[in-house]
């Protein structure tokens, strides 16, 4: 057989090995150097921030890859401004915050504000994101929430669990082979079940960074949210006092409340009575369930933290 007829005869071969076969030698981008992979889901463009921009900003403080996705593009959260024009605003916003708060990567999808539905292409969309990223830990909404796209961000983010190890789906990003640890971020919805804080974060000593993310969401924290809750008034126009008004209005957001400073005693012992800003998270299910040797790797924040 000549040289050309088998290069032929391999060529085919290939094409008929199906493309998750093909796929399974690929590797995703490597962590290096002991250091985690961590991915957060919100469904608008500051949503990560104000569930997950302490702890976040405290990762990668200590050198782990930290990255934000904002599931849809914002474009319709304001009250004068709308669709093209807003969305690239607040991809902008959103790439400041994560400057602001030394993420590696801050990203904007193109999906409509508004108008997110459970769909098998936004799953896709959240896979193959989480195998890009090569993620050890997963963070998202729960799926109740008050606004549509916060609940459907939770169930596409829930639904990708599992399937980011199966290669036959979305053969063209190579499947992991290990299911990441899924968490919630903390909400205050009752039902039908109410948030379980499996692991609270103090964020008192980046509580500075926290407000700085949120700060850079201009079209948000100082005009949309204000206007909606009927506060746009009350809205400093110095940008210091601005700031620090915000810092006052998220600051119940982050307080402990009883039950935080009993799960917080469980990380931080003694500590836990001087902590002021935390930032609590639930174990999902549908991932890897960890005991806690493996939540104090993934959380090196804690006293008992390997160091």
């Amino acid at each position: 057989m000549s040289k050309r007829i088998l290069c032929v005869v391999v060529m085919a071969l290939l094409a008929a090995l199906p493309l998750a076969a093909q796929g399974r030698k690929a590797k995703a981008p490597a962590g290096g150097e002991g250091k985690l992979r961590i991915i957060a889901f919100g469904a608008h463009p500051d949503d990560c921030d104000g569930r997950a921009g302490g702890t976040g900003a405290k990762w990668a403080a200590l050198g782990h890859h930290v990255k934000f996705v904002a599931v849809t593009n914002g474009d319709a959260g304001h009250q004068s401004q709308g669709g093209g024009a807003l969305a690239a605003r607040r991809r902008a916003e959103a790439a400041e915050a994560g400057r602001r708060a030394g993420i590696d990567e801050y990203e904007t999808l193109d999906n409509h504000d508004g108008e997110l539905v459970p769909s098998l292409e936004v799953r896709k969309q959240i896979i193959r994101k989480i195998r890009e990223w090569n993620a050890d830990i997963v963070l998202g909404p729960r799926p109740n929430d008050y606004h549509p796209d916060h609940r459907y961000t939770g169930m596409l983010v829930q639904d990708a669990a599992y399937m980011v190890t199966v290669p036959n789906i979305c053969p063209d990003t190579p499947a992991l082979r290990k299911n990441p640890v899924f968490f919630y971020f903390q909400d205050g919805f009752q039902r039908p079940n109410p948030f379980r804080p499996d692991v609270v974060v103090a964020i008192d000593d980046v509580a500075g960074k926290k407000v700085a993310m949120l700060d850079a969401h201009t079209s948000q924290m100082y005009e949309w949210l204000p206007w909606h809750d009927g506060n746009l008034d009350q809205v400093p126009k110095d940008p210091q006092a601005r700031k620090e008004w915000l810092s006052t209005r998220y600051a119940a957001r982050g307080k402990v409340t009883p039950a935080l400073l009993e799960e917080l005693k469980k990380w931080y012992g003694a500590q836990a009575d001087s902590i002021k800003a935390v930032e609590a998270f639930e174990i999902c299910e549908y991932g890897q369930r960890p005991p806690r040797e493996q939540l104090l790797r993934l959380f090196p924040f804690f006293p008992e933290s390997p160091k």
